[in-house]
C-alpha cells in the first residue's frame, strides 16, 4: 500500500511546476467557472421575480459567505495537513486527519442549522426596513442554512481528493452540482413541468439540492477512487491534537474569509442610505465571482503542491510554485479588469437593470475592478502562507484590508453623499494589502523558505 501511495504522490514532487499547476488546478478552475456561472444565472432568474427578491439574495450573501468560509477555511487546514502528512510518508496521520475532517465539518453544519432558525430574521431587519425584502430574505436564508449538509460534505471530500492529487474528480462534483442547480432554478422558481411555483423558496431549494448532489458525488469518488486515504467512522473518537492541527492552518483561513462577510454586511449598512446601491453591490459580487472563482480554483490546486514540497523540503519547487501561480492569477485578473471596464452596461443588463440601477452600477463595476490586478497577487501569496503552515499572515492582511481600511474609508467617503466615491475604498484597501503581503512574503522567505 505504501508503494501505491508513493507513486500517486510522486507527480507533486517531480512533474514540472507549470504543467503540474495546470494539471492540478485546471479541473477545479473549470468547475468553479461553472459555479460562478451558476451564481450569475441564479441571480438572473431571481431578478425576474423582482428587484426586492434580487436585493434579498444580495443581502443574504454575508451569511452564505460565512457558511462557505467555515467549510472552505476548514478545508484549507484539512488539505494542508493531509498533503503534508503524505509528503512526509506518514500514512497513519493522513488517515486520522481525514476521519477527523469529516467530523469537524459535520459539526459546522449543525451550527448553521441554528443560524438559519434563529439569526435570519434579525439579520435582515438590521439591513433594511423594506418588509418585502425581509420576507424574501428570511425564506431564502433559512432554507440555505438548514439544509447546508451538502456544501459541507462536498467541500470536505473534495479537499481529500485534492490532497492526493485527484483534482479531476472535483471538476465533476462542482460542475454537476452547479448544473443541477441551474436546471432546477427556473423549474422551481416559476413552476415549470408540473412543479409548484415556489418563487424565492424555489431558488433556495435548487441551491441546496445542487449542493447535496455535489456532496454525494464527492463521497462516492472518495470511497471508490481515493484509495490512498481510508475513512471509517467505526469506533471513531475525535482526536484533539489532529483537530488542533487542522485549525492551526484552517482557523486563520476561516477568519480571513469570514471577515469578508463582516465587510459585506458593514458595507450594506453604509449603502442602505443610497437608492439601489445595495442591489448594485450585490450584482457586483455575483459578477466578480466569475473572475475570482478561477483564481480560487488555481489556489486549491497550488496549496497541496506547496504543502507537499514543503513537507519534502524541496525549496526550489516551493518557490517556483508560488511564482508561477502568481503569474497565472494576475493574468486572469487582467482579463477581469478589461471585461468590467468595457462592458459594465451589458453585464448589468443581465439582471433586468433599469436606468437607476445602471446609473449606480456602471461606476461601481469600473471603479472596484481596478483593484483586481493587485488582488490576484495577494490571493496566491496568501495561499502560500497557509500551505507553509503560517496562515496567520493571511488573516492579518485580510483584517487590515477589509476592516481597518476598506470599511472606515467607505464610511468616510459616504459622508460626501456621493455613492460613487464609496467604491474607491476597494482599490485603496487593495494597495495596502499589496504592501503588507509583500512584507510578510519577504519575512517568510527569510525564516522558512530559505532554510528548507
Amino acid at each position: 500500500m505504501n508503494n501505491t501511495q508513493e507513486t500517486e504522490q510522486n507527480k507533486m514532487g517531480v512533474l514540472p511546476i507549470g504543467k503540474l499547476i495546470i494539471t492540478m488546478s485546471l479541473p477545479m478552475m473549470i468547475s468553479m467557472l461553472v459555479q460562478a456561472l451558476y451564481n450569475i444565472v441564479d441571480s438572473v432568474f431571481v431578478s425576474k421575480i423582482g428587484e426586492e427578491a434580487l436585493r434579498a439574495v444580495s443581502l443574504a450573501f454575508p451569511i452564505q459567505a460565512l457558511m462557505i468560509a467555515t467549510a472552505t477555511g476548514t478545508g484549507v487546514g484539512i488539505n494542508s495537513l493531509v498533503s503534508k502528512s503524505l509528503g512526509e510518508k506518514n500514512w497513519d496521520k493522513a488517515n486520522k486527519a481525514s476521519n477527523n475532517a469529516v467530523f469537524v465539518e459535520f459539526c459546522s453544519f449543525l451550527v448553521f442549522i441554528l443560524v438559519g432558525l434563529f439569526v435570519s430574521k434579525p439579520f435582515f431587519a438590521s439591513q433594511t426596513q423594506n418588509l418585502q425584502v425581509q420576507e424574501y430574505g428570511v425564506i431564502y436564508l433559512t432554507i440555505c442554512c438548514c439544509f447546508s449538509i451538502g456544501i459541507f460534505m462536498q467541500i470536505t471530500f473534495e479537499r481529500l481528493l485534492q490532497a492526493t492529487g485527484k483534482t479531476f474528480y472535483t471538476m465533476f462534483t462542482q460542475g454537476i452540482g452547479a448544473i443541477v442547480n441551474l436546471i432546477l432554478d427556473p423549474i422551481l422558481i416559476f413552476g415549470y413541468l408540473g412543479f409548484p411555483k415556489m418563487g424565492i423558496a424555489g431558488a433556495a431549494t435548487a441551491t441546496v439540492i445542487g449542493q447535496m448532489v455535489a456532496g454525494a458525488l464527492a463521497i462516492f469518488f472518495q470511497f471508490h477512487y481515493n484509495k490512498e486515504l481510508h475513512i471509517s467512522l467505526k469506533g471513531f473518537r475525535p482526536d484533539g491534537g489532529i483537530i488542533a492541527n487542522i485549525y492551526k492552518v484552517g482557523a486563520p483561513s476561516v477568519v480571513m474569509q469570514a471577515i469578508g462577510s463582516v465587510m459585506t454586511y458593514g458595507l450594506n449598512m453604509i449603502l442602505g442610505a443610497f437608492d439601489m446601491a445595495q442591489t448594485a453591490f450585490g450584482v457586483y459580487f455575483k459578477l466578480q465571482s466569475f473572475i475570482f472563482m478561477p483564481v480560487f480554483g488555481l489556489n486549491n490546486g497550488v496549496i497541496p503542491i506547496i504543502a507537499y514540497n514543503y513537507g519534502a523540503k524541496n525549496k526550489k519547487r516551493v518557490v517556483e510554485a508560488i511564482k508561477v501561480a502568481a503569474i497565472y492569477a494576475v493574468s486572469i485578473m487582467t482579463f477581469g479588469i478589461l471585461v468590467m471596464q468595457l462592458f459594465p452596461d451589458k453585464l448589468l443588463g443581465l439582471f433586468e437593470a433599469d436606468s437607476t440601477l445602471l446609473g449606480v452600477g456602471i461606476p461601481a463595476l469600473r471603479i472596484i475592478s481596478t483593484s483586481f490586478l493587485f488582488a490576484g497577487y495577494c490571493i496566491v501569496v496568501g495561499s502560500a502562507f497557509q500551505a507553509l503552515g503560517n496562515g496567520i499572515y493571511s488573516m492579518i492582511v485580510s483584517i487590515a484590508r477589509q476592516l481597518v481600511v476598506l470599511l472606515p474609508v467607505a464610511y468616510l467617503l459616504s459622508l460626501s453623499g456621493k455613492v460613487e466615491l464609496i467604491w474607491l475604498s476597494f482599490p485603496i484597501a487593495e494597495l495596502m494589502s499589496v504592501a503588507m503581503t509583500t512584507f510578510f512574503l519577504i519575512r517568510m522567505n527569510k525564516t522558512i523558505i530559505s532554510k528548507l
